[in-house]
């Protein structure tokens, strides 16, 4: 065990994070559920707006563990064109896997930020945090579907992964912090204490008393 709870990751992935702390274009997107405590703690950190960021696989039909693409907030796609081209997939399977999970990526738009809409990350530094890496599957789909809102650098940061992992997404993003990288890995889950699951509730939570820091400590809103 090297954390007791992701509030107790997230303070030790910010203390690694320092040099972007109190500047006014950097902006922490976290991956729901997991990754919200431990951006709420690294957003808190560095003076930072804190919010999430979507993202839903496309699985190929009858195999949906494999991944054919990917949607994420912003009404971003990105789609796998070797699985795509290898498998044959035609258009038609394609949307409508895409439309199946854009209707959940909505729900949880909805539940999570409510009418507010998503973040303007144009030029802005981007962190992008979550619990964990492991296959790192989710964050190389982030960081395609960040890359397409135009943001002036993307930073993935996790308080632990799995050495491979955290070396592929290398050559994906401007710069990856793992803050350690454990052998042998196995699961991001044996490596806290309370690993229980995170809310909606406490989603939601997190995320507005993010604000409610940001606005008490002087700083600007977050750019819609």
């Amino acid at each position: 065990m090297l954390f007791r709870d992701r509030a107790d990751a997230g303070r030790y992935l910010a203390d690694q994070l320092q040099r972007y702390a109190g500047r006014d274009d950097v902006l922490v997107l976290a991956l729901p559920r997991g990754g919200v405590p431990v951006g709420h703690e690294v957003a808190q950190a560095l003076g930072a707006p804190l919010d999430v960021f979507l993202v839903r696989k496309l699985g190929v039909p009858g195999r949906e563990e494999l991944a054919m693409g990917a949607i994420a907030s912003g009404g971003v796609r990105v789609l796998n064109d070797l699985v795509v081209s290898e498998l044959g997939i035609p258009p038609e399977q394609i949307d409508q896997a895409a439309e199946r999970e854009l209707r959940e990526l909505q729900r949880r738009e909805r539940a999570y930020r409510g009418n507010r809409p998503a973040p303007n990350v144009r030029g802005r530094i981007v962190i992008l945090v979550d619990d964990g890496l492991a296959t790192g599957s989710t964050m190389r789909a982030a960081v395609a579907a960040l890359r397409r809102l135009g943001p002036g650098l993307v930073v993935v940061a996790v308080p632990l992964g799995a050495a491979d992992a955290c070396n592929d997404l290398r050559s994906e993003a401007d710069e990856v912090v793992c803050a350690s990288t454990p052998e042998p890995f196995f699961a991001v889950g044996m490596w806290y204490d309370d690993f229980s699951q995170t809310t909606d509730e406490e989603v939601r939570q997190l995320l507005g008393q993010s604000s409610e820091e940001l606005t008490a400590s002087g700083q600007p809103a977050i750019e819609r």
